[in-house]
């Protein structure tokens, strides 16, 4: 998820151009995102501050992650 120039919160995959949903709030295109994911069999999901920067890293399930954090940020 990243923020547009608009305020709007964009919910779109890494390899793609488009978004797949916009959202008022970033909290809303966070749980789409996170529906998404557990849609497609999980995966990776980044969220972005609004300065474009990663804020945080977490694995959907059913993901496989490879390198599991040795942290609980979750």
């Amino acid at each position: 998820m990243l923020r547009r120039s608009d305020g709007k919160w964009v919910n779109k995959r890494n390899d793609s151009d488009r978004a797949t949903s916009v959202h008022d709030r970033q909290s809303d295109a966070q749980n789409a995102a996170r529906q998404n994911l557990q849609n497609q069999g999980g995966g990776e999901l980044t969220a972005k501050g609004r300065d474009g920067k990663i804020r945080s890293k977490n694995t959907i399930k059913p993901g496989n992650d490879p390198n599991p954090p040795k942290d609980a940020e979750h």
